[in-house]
Protein backbone atom coordinates (compact mmCIF):
# COMPACT_ATOMS: atom_id res chain seq x y z
CA UNK A 1 0.00 0.00 0.00
CA UNK A 2 1.08 3.75 -0.77
CA UNK A 3 0.40 5.73 2.86
CA UNK A 4 0.45 9.19 3.17
CA UNK A 5 1.71 10.75 6.54
CA UNK A 6 -0.28 13.49 8.40
CA UNK A 7 2.15 14.00 11.70
CA UNK A 8 2.76 11.59 13.93
CA UNK A 9 3.01 9.76 17.36
CA UNK A 10 3.89 6.79 18.68
CA UNK A 11 1.12 4.55 17.92
CA UNK A 12 1.65 6.14 14.18
CA UNK A 13 4.83 4.50 14.70
CA UNK A 14 4.52 1.89 15.55
CA UNK A 15 2.31 1.36 12.07
CA UNK A 16 4.62 3.04 9.89
CA UNK A 17 7.45 0.17 10.78
CA UNK A 18 5.37 -2.24 10.53
CA UNK A 19 4.37 -1.33 7.34
CA UNK A 20 7.66 -0.43 5.81
CA UNK A 21 8.85 -3.90 7.23
CA UNK A 22 6.37 -5.41 5.15
CA UNK A 23 7.44 -3.38 1.88
CA UNK A 24 4.30 -0.72 2.06
CA UNK A 25 5.97 2.64 0.88
CA UNK A 26 5.06 5.92 2.47
CA UNK A 27 4.73 8.23 -0.23
CA UNK A 28 4.42 11.90 1.42
CA UNK A 29 4.26 13.59 4.94
CA UNK A 30 3.01 16.87 6.26
CA UNK A 31 3.70 17.74 9.89
CA UNK A 32 6.19 15.69 10.35
CA UNK A 33 9.98 16.47 11.11
CA UNK A 34 13.12 14.20 9.69
CA UNK A 35 14.03 13.07 12.89
CA UNK A 36 10.71 12.49 14.45
CA UNK A 37 10.26 9.84 16.47
CA UNK A 38 13.85 8.52 15.81
CA UNK A 39 13.56 9.24 12.31
CA UNK A 40 10.91 6.34 11.24
CA UNK A 41 9.94 8.21 8.08
CA UNK A 42 12.73 7.89 5.67
CA UNK A 43 14.49 11.12 5.14
CA UNK A 44 13.40 10.76 1.38
CA UNK A 45 9.95 10.81 1.89
CA UNK A 46 8.10 14.13 0.09
CA UNK A 47 7.01 17.23 2.34
CA UNK A 48 4.17 18.35 1.16
CA UNK A 49 1.11 20.36 2.40
CA UNK A 50 -1.82 18.62 3.65
CA UNK A 51 -3.81 19.72 1.01
CA UNK A 52 -2.02 17.08 -1.24
CA UNK A 53 -3.49 14.22 0.37
CA UNK A 54 -7.00 14.73 -0.71
CA UNK A 55 -6.12 13.38 -4.32
CA UNK A 56 -7.10 9.71 -3.68
CA UNK A 57 -4.63 9.07 -6.54
CA UNK A 58 -1.66 10.40 -4.28
CA UNK A 59 -1.75 7.54 -1.40
CA UNK A 60 -3.92 4.88 -0.84
CA UNK A 61 -4.72 5.85 2.82
CA UNK A 62 -3.75 8.81 5.14
CA UNK A 63 -2.29 7.57 8.98
CA UNK A 64 -2.77 10.79 11.12
CA UNK A 65 -0.76 11.14 14.16
CA UNK A 66 -1.00 13.87 17.42
CA UNK A 67 2.41 14.77 18.51
CA UNK A 68 1.61 18.62 17.88
CA UNK A 69 -1.62 18.55 17.17
CA UNK A 70 -3.43 21.79 16.49
CA UNK A 71 -6.23 23.80 14.79
CA UNK A 72 -4.91 23.24 11.74
CA UNK A 73 -4.43 19.55 11.71
CA UNK A 74 -7.85 18.97 13.59
CA UNK A 75 -9.67 20.84 10.17
CA UNK A 76 -7.57 19.27 7.75
CA UNK A 77 -8.49 15.98 9.33
CA UNK A 78 -12.50 16.97 8.78
CA UNK A 79 -11.63 17.98 4.99
CA UNK A 80 -10.48 14.45 4.72
CA UNK A 81 -13.04 12.67 5.82
CA UNK A 82 -15.53 15.11 3.80
CA UNK A 83 -13.16 14.23 0.34
CA UNK A 84 -13.93 10.07 1.27
CA UNK A 85 -10.25 9.35 2.19
CA UNK A 86 -9.22 6.40 4.13
CA UNK A 87 -7.39 7.18 7.60
CA UNK A 88 -5.79 5.23 10.08
CA UNK A 89 -6.21 7.13 12.88
CA UNK A 90 -3.96 7.68 16.42
CA UNK A 91 -6.13 7.09 19.03
CA UNK A 92 -7.14 9.85 21.18
CA UNK A 93 -6.34 12.71 18.71
CA UNK A 94 -8.74 15.08 20.46
CA UNK A 95 -9.85 14.79 23.98
CA UNK A 96 -13.17 16.00 22.46
CA UNK A 97 -16.68 14.07 22.31
CA UNK A 98 -17.84 17.17 20.42
CA UNK A 99 -15.32 16.65 17.41
CA UNK A 100 -15.67 12.56 17.40
CA UNK A 101 -18.89 12.43 16.93
CA UNK A 102 -18.37 15.57 14.30
CA UNK A 103 -16.28 13.24 12.64
CA UNK A 104 -18.38 10.15 13.10
CA UNK A 105 -21.30 12.24 11.32
CA UNK A 106 -19.47 13.90 8.25
CA UNK A 107 -18.27 9.87 7.70
CA UNK A 108 -21.52 8.89 7.85
CA UNK A 109 -22.04 11.53 4.83
CA UNK A 110 -18.90 11.09 2.51
CA UNK A 111 -18.10 7.30 2.96
CA UNK A 112 -15.03 7.49 4.60
CA UNK A 113 -13.27 4.66 6.60
CA UNK A 114 -12.04 5.67 9.96
CA UNK A 115 -9.10 3.21 11.52
CA UNK A 116 -8.63 4.31 14.77
CA UNK A 117 -5.65 2.70 16.07
CA UNK A 118 -6.96 0.17 19.24
CA UNK A 119 -5.24 -3.20 18.19
CA UNK A 120 -5.31 -4.30 21.99
CA UNK A 121 -9.02 -5.52 21.99
CA UNK A 122 -7.27 -8.01 19.06
CA UNK A 123 -4.41 -9.17 21.23
CA UNK A 124 -4.88 -12.65 22.00
CA UNK A 125 -4.68 -12.92 25.64
CA UNK A 126 -7.57 -9.97 25.29
CA UNK A 127 -9.54 -12.79 23.73
CA UNK A 128 -8.91 -14.91 26.20
CA UNK A 129 -10.28 -13.03 28.80
CA UNK A 130 -13.37 -12.17 27.42
CA UNK A 131 -13.67 -16.13 26.64
CA UNK A 132 -13.21 -16.78 30.54
CA UNK A 133 -15.87 -13.98 31.65
CA UNK A 134 -18.17 -14.97 28.60
CA UNK A 135 -17.89 -18.45 30.26
CA UNK A 136 -18.53 -17.70 33.66
CA UNK A 137 -22.03 -16.20 32.52
CA UNK A 138 -22.55 -19.00 31.21
CA UNK A 139 -22.29 -21.05 34.15
CA UNK A 140 -18.82 -22.49 33.45
CA UNK A 141 -15.53 -21.42 32.95
CA UNK A 142 -11.79 -22.01 34.25
CA UNK A 143 -12.25 -18.53 36.84
CA UNK A 144 -15.55 -19.87 38.07
CA UNK A 145 -18.00 -16.53 39.07
CA UNK A 146 -16.34 -13.52 37.75
CA UNK A 147 -16.30 -10.91 41.06
CA UNK A 148 -14.29 -8.40 39.65
CA UNK A 149 -11.81 -6.70 36.88
CA UNK A 150 -9.04 -4.59 37.99
CA UNK A 151 -7.08 -2.63 35.70
CA UNK A 152 -3.87 -1.25 36.43
CA UNK A 153 -2.28 1.32 34.15
CA UNK A 154 1.39 1.70 35.17
CA UNK A 155 2.60 5.68 33.93
CA UNK A 156 5.78 7.32 34.38
CA UNK A 157 4.15 10.33 33.35
CA UNK A 158 0.97 10.62 35.56
CA UNK A 159 -0.07 14.18 33.98
CA UNK A 160 -3.57 15.13 33.24
CA UNK A 161 -3.64 15.01 29.67
CA UNK A 162 -1.50 11.41 29.60
CA UNK A 163 -3.82 9.69 32.24
CA UNK A 164 -6.57 10.58 29.99
CA UNK A 165 -5.12 10.03 26.88
CA UNK A 166 -4.20 6.07 28.29
CA UNK A 167 -8.00 5.96 29.86
CA UNK A 168 -9.83 6.78 26.55
CA UNK A 169 -7.62 3.77 25.06
CA UNK A 170 -7.93 0.91 27.94
CA UNK A 171 -11.60 2.31 28.09
CA UNK A 172 -12.25 0.37 25.13
CA UNK A 173 -10.85 -2.87 26.95
CA UNK A 174 -13.08 -2.28 29.44
CA UNK A 175 -16.18 -2.52 26.68
CA UNK A 176 -14.76 -5.78 25.41
CA UNK A 177 -14.57 -7.56 28.00
CA UNK A 178 -17.25 -6.45 29.75
CA UNK A 179 -19.60 -4.76 27.68
CA UNK A 180 -20.27 -0.59 27.43
CA UNK A 181 -20.48 0.48 31.36
CA UNK A 182 -23.98 2.27 32.60
CA UNK A 183 -22.28 4.41 35.26
CA UNK A 184 -18.76 6.17 36.27
CA UNK A 185 -17.42 6.81 39.41
CA UNK A 186 -13.64 8.38 40.38
CA UNK A 187 -11.45 8.52 43.49
CA UNK A 188 -8.38 10.57 43.58
CA UNK A 189 -6.25 12.81 45.83
CA UNK A 190 -7.79 15.55 47.74
CA UNK A 191 -5.51 18.49 45.76
CA UNK A 192 -6.56 18.77 42.02
CA UNK A 193 -3.28 18.69 40.68
CA UNK A 194 -2.42 15.50 42.78
CA UNK A 195 -5.91 14.02 41.81
CA UNK A 196 -4.45 12.28 38.82
CA UNK A 197 -1.56 10.55 39.69
CA UNK A 198 -3.44 7.96 41.92
CA UNK A 199 -6.67 8.60 40.04
CA UNK A 200 -9.26 5.55 40.35
CA UNK A 201 -12.08 5.31 38.05
CA UNK A 202 -14.99 2.59 38.20
CA UNK A 203 -17.29 1.39 35.67
CA UNK A 204 -20.12 -0.41 36.27
CA UNK A 205 -23.71 -1.57 34.89
CA UNK A 206 -27.07 -3.28 35.81
CA UNK A 207 -25.84 -6.47 35.15
CA UNK A 208 -22.17 -6.20 34.04
CA UNK A 209 -18.98 -7.23 36.31
CA UNK A 210 -17.54 -4.18 37.75
CA UNK A 211 -14.37 -2.66 36.93
CA UNK A 212 -11.75 -0.84 38.54
CA UNK A 213 -8.98 0.66 36.80
CA UNK A 214 -6.21 2.73 38.58
CA UNK A 215 -3.07 4.51 37.84
CA UNK A 216 0.12 3.47 39.22
CA UNK A 217 3.67 4.59 38.92
CA UNK A 218 5.97 2.72 37.08
CA UNK A 219 9.47 3.23 35.18
CA UNK A 220 7.86 1.74 32.25
CA UNK A 221 4.02 2.16 30.77
CA UNK A 222 2.09 -1.09 30.75
CA UNK A 223 -1.25 -2.20 31.38
CA UNK A 224 -2.08 -4.98 33.93
CA UNK A 225 -5.29 -6.76 34.19
CA UNK A 226 -6.35 -9.02 36.37
CA UNK A 227 -9.93 -10.78 35.73
CA UNK A 228 -10.95 -12.30 39.82
CA UNK A 229 -13.42 -15.59 40.07
CA UNK A 230 -14.23 -17.58 42.72
CA UNK A 231 -11.82 -20.19 41.76
CA UNK A 232 -8.87 -18.35 40.52
CA UNK A 233 -7.32 -14.94 38.70
CA UNK A 234 -6.00 -14.85 35.51
CA UNK A 235 -3.42 -11.70 35.22
CA UNK A 236 -2.39 -9.91 32.26
CA UNK A 237 0.42 -7.89 31.40
CA UNK A 238 0.99 -5.93 28.50
CA UNK A 239 3.58 -3.25 28.46
CA UNK A 240 3.37 -0.19 25.84
CA UNK A 241 6.62 -0.58 23.97
CA UNK A 242 6.84 -2.26 20.92
CA UNK A 243 9.12 -5.44 20.56
CA UNK A 244 8.50 -6.35 24.30
CA UNK A 245 6.46 -9.33 25.33
CA UNK A 246 3.31 -9.53 27.31
CA UNK A 247 2.78 -12.30 30.01
CA UNK A 248 -0.62 -14.29 31.34
CA UNK A 249 -0.64 -16.08 34.21
CA UNK A 250 -3.65 -18.15 35.24
CA UNK A 251 -4.84 -21.26 37.30
CA UNK A 252 -3.87 -23.16 33.72
CA UNK A 253 0.27 -21.89 33.50
CA UNK A 254 1.62 -18.99 32.27
CA UNK A 255 2.41 -17.59 28.88
CA UNK A 256 4.46 -15.12 26.88
CA UNK A 257 3.31 -13.44 23.58
CA UNK A 258 5.06 -10.95 21.42
CA UNK A 259 2.28 -8.64 19.83
CA UNK A 260 2.94 -6.42 17.13
CA UNK A 261 0.44 -3.30 17.57
CA UNK A 262 1.29 -1.91 13.94
CA UNK A 263 0.26 -4.97 12.15
CA UNK A 264 -2.31 -5.92 13.32
CA UNK A 265 -3.95 -2.56 12.15
CA UNK A 266 -2.75 -3.04 9.15
CA UNK A 267 -4.32 -6.36 9.18
CA UNK A 268 -7.46 -4.42 9.91
CA UNK A 269 -7.08 -1.96 7.44
CA UNK A 270 -6.59 -4.85 5.03
CA UNK A 271 -9.55 -6.30 6.16
CA UNK A 272 -8.13 -9.74 6.92
CA UNK A 273 -8.62 -9.08 10.66
CA UNK A 274 -10.86 -11.90 12.20
CA UNK A 275 -11.34 -13.44 15.57
CA UNK A 276 -13.85 -13.54 17.87
CA UNK A 277 -13.51 -9.68 18.97
CA UNK A 278 -14.55 -7.38 16.34
CA UNK A 279 -12.05 -4.61 15.30
CA UNK A 280 -12.11 -1.35 16.62
CA UNK A 281 -14.46 1.26 14.20
CA UNK A 282 -14.58 4.88 14.69
CA UNK A 283 -17.62 4.64 16.82
CA UNK A 284 -16.00 2.76 19.20
CA UNK A 285 -12.80 5.32 19.54
CA UNK A 286 -15.70 7.56 20.22
CA UNK A 287 -17.21 6.57 22.83
CA UNK A 288 -13.84 5.68 24.57
CA UNK A 289 -13.41 9.50 24.21
CA UNK A 290 -16.57 10.33 26.00
CA UNK A 291 -15.64 8.08 28.69
CA UNK A 292 -12.35 9.44 29.64
CA UNK A 293 -13.93 13.43 29.11
CA UNK A 294 -16.11 11.71 31.87
CA UNK A 295 -13.97 11.56 34.10
CA UNK A 296 -12.98 15.61 34.96
CA UNK A 297 -17.02 15.99 35.79
CA UNK A 298 -17.06 13.03 38.58
CA UNK A 299 -14.26 14.46 39.79
CA UNK A 300 -15.79 17.73 39.64
CA UNK A 301 -19.10 16.94 41.41
CA UNK A 302 -17.74 14.78 43.41
CA UNK A 303 -20.33 11.77 42.64
CA UNK A 304 -20.94 8.96 39.60
CA UNK A 305 -22.14 9.70 36.44
CA UNK A 306 -25.18 8.06 34.46
CA UNK A 307 -23.76 7.23 30.97
CA UNK A 308 -26.66 7.26 28.42
CA UNK A 309 -26.37 5.28 25.23
CA UNK A 310 -27.38 7.94 22.68
CA UNK A 311 -26.67 7.59 18.97
CA UNK A 312 -25.20 10.83 17.55
CA UNK A 313 -26.45 11.44 14.00
CA UNK A 314 -27.75 14.42 12.12
CA UNK A 315 -31.25 13.34 13.03
CA UNK A 316 -30.19 13.27 16.88
CA UNK A 317 -28.88 16.49 16.81
CA UNK A 318 -31.99 18.01 14.66
CA UNK A 319 -34.25 16.54 17.66
CA UNK A 320 -32.10 18.06 20.69
CA UNK A 321 -32.28 21.23 18.77
CA UNK A 322 -36.03 21.41 18.04
CA UNK A 323 -36.41 20.18 21.68
CA UNK A 324 -34.53 23.12 23.13
CA UNK A 325 -36.20 25.54 20.90
CA UNK A 326 -39.60 24.49 21.79
CA UNK A 327 -39.08 24.86 25.49
CA UNK A 328 -37.41 28.44 24.92
CA UNK A 329 -40.83 29.07 22.55
CA UNK A 330 -42.82 28.16 25.47
CA UNK A 331 -40.87 30.17 27.88
CA UNK A 332 -41.24 33.54 25.54
CA UNK A 333 -44.89 32.45 25.01
CA UNK A 334 -45.80 33.40 28.55
CA UNK A 335 -43.48 36.35 28.43
CA UNK A 336 -45.62 37.87 25.32
CA UNK A 337 -48.53 37.21 27.43
CA UNK A 338 -47.76 39.02 30.01
CA UNK A 339 -46.10 42.15 28.16
CA UNK A 340 -49.28 42.24 25.99
CA UNK A 341 -51.58 42.15 28.50
CA UNK A 342 -49.38 45.07 30.41
CA UNK A 343 -48.73 47.14 27.00
CA UNK A 344 -53.26 46.36 26.47
CA UNK A 345 -53.72 47.88 29.68
CA UNK A 346 -51.68 50.91 29.60
CA UNK A 347 -52.91 51.56 25.74
CA UNK A 348 -56.85 51.91 27.20
CA UNK A 349 -56.25 53.82 29.92
CA UNK A 350 -54.10 55.89 27.54
CA UNK A 351 -56.84 55.62 24.18
CA UNK A 352 -53.68 54.61 22.57
CA UNK A 353 -55.64 52.99 20.08
CA UNK A 354 -52.31 51.54 18.15
CA UNK A 355 -51.15 50.27 21.13
CA UNK A 356 -54.59 48.20 21.46
CA UNK A 357 -54.42 47.14 18.07
CA UNK A 358 -50.67 45.71 18.72
CA UNK A 359 -51.30 44.12 22.59
CA UNK A 360 -54.69 42.34 20.68
CA UNK A 361 -52.81 41.05 17.71
CA UNK A 362 -50.27 38.70 20.04
CA UNK A 363 -52.32 35.57 20.08
CA UNK A 364 -51.92 35.50 16.11
CA UNK A 365 -48.16 36.47 16.60
CA UNK A 366 -47.99 33.43 18.76
CA UNK A 367 -50.11 30.89 16.45
CA UNK A 368 -47.93 31.99 13.77
CA UNK A 369 -44.53 31.28 14.98
CA UNK A 370 -45.57 27.81 16.44
CA UNK A 371 -47.23 26.69 13.19
CA UNK A 372 -43.37 27.30 11.65
CA UNK A 373 -42.23 25.53 14.43
CA UNK A 374 -44.46 23.10 14.09
CA UNK A 375 -44.14 22.31 10.16
CA UNK A 376 -40.26 22.27 10.69
CA UNK A 377 -41.04 18.69 12.32
CA UNK A 378 -41.60 17.21 8.42
CA UNK A 379 -37.52 18.51 7.78
CA UNK A 380 -36.03 15.18 8.19
CA UNK A 381 -39.41 13.16 6.60
CA UNK A 382 -38.61 15.51 3.34
CA UNK A 383 -35.35 15.46 3.23
CA UNK A 384 -34.16 11.29 4.37
CA UNK A 385 -32.91 9.45 2.37
CA UNK A 386 -32.99 5.47 1.92
CA UNK A 387 -29.38 4.79 1.85
CA UNK A 388 -28.70 6.92 4.45
CA UNK A 389 -29.01 6.22 8.41
CA UNK A 390 -32.15 7.61 9.95
CA UNK A 391 -33.60 7.47 6.38
CA UNK A 392 -36.74 5.22 5.78
CA UNK A 393 -34.67 1.15 5.26
CA UNK A 394 -31.68 2.54 6.83
CA UNK A 395 -30.00 0.52 9.52
CA UNK A 396 -28.44 1.56 12.71
CA UNK A 397 -24.54 2.26 12.81
CA UNK A 398 -22.19 -0.01 12.97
Amino acid sequence: MRFGLLGIDGQVAAVLRAALARGDEVVAACDVADDARGGVVPATVRRVPWEFLMDAAACDAVIVGGDGWNESRAEAVKKLVQAGRTLVLSQPLELSMLWAYELDMIRNDSGARLVPVLPDRLHPFVVRLRRDIEAAVAGGGPLGQIETVEMTRRLADRSRSNVLEHLARDADLVRVLVGDPQRLSTLGGAAADAAWATLAVGFTGADAVPVRWQVARGDDDALVIAVVGTRGTRTLDMPSGDGMASTSTGPDGGERLEFDRGRAILGVLDGVASGAVKPAGWDDAARGIELAETVPRSMAKGRAIDLHQEEFSELGTFKGTMASLGCGLVLAGLLVLVLATLVGGIAREAKWGFGERIAGAWPVAVLAVLGLFLALQLLPLLMASPDRPGGPGGGPKT
